[in-house]
């Protein structure tokens, strides 16, 4: 995710433990929903759904926080 952004990710991760926690935690939702795609770990359409918005969330916290870094260390 935000393979782009790198460098900022590795700052934030080691300066903000909120975000270490959500970037940490949609990778865990990513992988659950991937094991569930891929019959792995079967989920109703409903629990699959509802850990996508999760992890879209999540996804949405950190490209914000990762654009105020950016915006305030230039």
């Amino acid at each position: 995710m935000f393979h782009e952004y790198r460098d900022e990710i590795s700052a934030l991760k080691a300066k903000n433990a909120h975000f270490e926690k959500i970037f940490e935690e949609h990778n865990e939702l990513d992988k659950k929903v991937t094991n569930a795609e891929n019959g792995l770990n079967p989920l109703s359409d409903i629990e699959l759904d509802k850990l996508k918005k999760q992890k879209l969330k999540l996804k949405d916290e950190v490209y914000a926080m990762i654009m105020e870094y950016r915006k305030n260390s230039h």
